[in-house]
This record gives structure tokens, sequence and C-alpha cells, in this order.
């Protein structure tokens, strides 16, 4: 029996810690990179040192929920109704303020037709009032 030498057996990197050495390579790159922030504009927006308390007769609330139905002051009124009672709001208080309160999900058609009827009552004190977002 005669034993055979195999030839041109040469020395053979391992790959088998490649992958990790890739991957910790990755991740300290992504770590130690430094994003530059967006540039904008410098402006100081004002501050509010005390808020003041409205008189709840100095406020007219308009509501649309997510259906659509639109109310003034707790009574369900049809979008064309605005006009006229805001212009009587008006006439009875011309310090009135319309606080506009929709919700997220309500029709934007209503929302904008709601706008334009203050529009054409000549409301030009309107609050768009929201709802805080929990922390």
């Amino acid at each position: 029996m005669e034993l055979r030498r195999k030839a041109g057996s040469g020395a053979r990197i391992p790959t088998s810690s490649m992958a990790d050495i890739a991957f910790l390579l990755i991740v300290f790159f992504m770590v130690t990179t430094i994003f530059k922030l967006e540039q904008g504009l410098v402006i100081t927006l004002p501050r509010s040192i005390a808020g003041e308390k409205i008189p709840r007769e100095k406020i007219a609330h308009i509501w649309i929920d997510r259906t659509g139905v639109l109310s003034i002051d707790d009574m369900v009124i049809s979008v064309p109704d605005i006009e006229p009672l805001v212009l009587a709001k008006l006439r009875e208080n011309p310090g009135v303020i319309i606080a506009f309160n929709s919700d997220e999900s309500a029709p934007y058609r209503i929302v904008n037709e709601a706008m334009e009827r203050l529009k054409l009552a000549n409301a030009l004190r309107i609050a768009f009032t929201t709802v805080p977002v929990e922390k």
C-alpha cells in the first residue's frame, strides 16, 4: 500500500468570524457617526407670561365631529346656518371670539365650508383649539 501526500495544500484564511467582524464595524460606525442637524431660519417665537381667562359669554364654540355634525354652543345646526348665527352673536358682542374645534377625522369639505361661512360673517377673531397631547 502506498501513501500519497496531497500536493499544494496551502494555508487558508478562516472566514467563519468575518460576519462578526463586519457587524461590529457597522455598529461602531453607526454609533460614532454625528449627523448634521437641519439649519433653518433663526426665529424668536413670542412667549406668554400668563394666560388670560376669557369669560364664557365672550366665546362661541363651534364643534365639528368625525361624522360632520356641526354645533354652535351645544346647538346642532347645518353649515348654511353658521353665517346668520355668527352675525347675530357679533351684533350682540362685537368682541366675541369664535373657538373652532374640529375632530381630526372630520370631513374636510365640512370644515372648509364652515370656514367659508365664518369669512362671509366677517368673523375675524377665530381661535383654533385642540386637545393637548397626553404625555
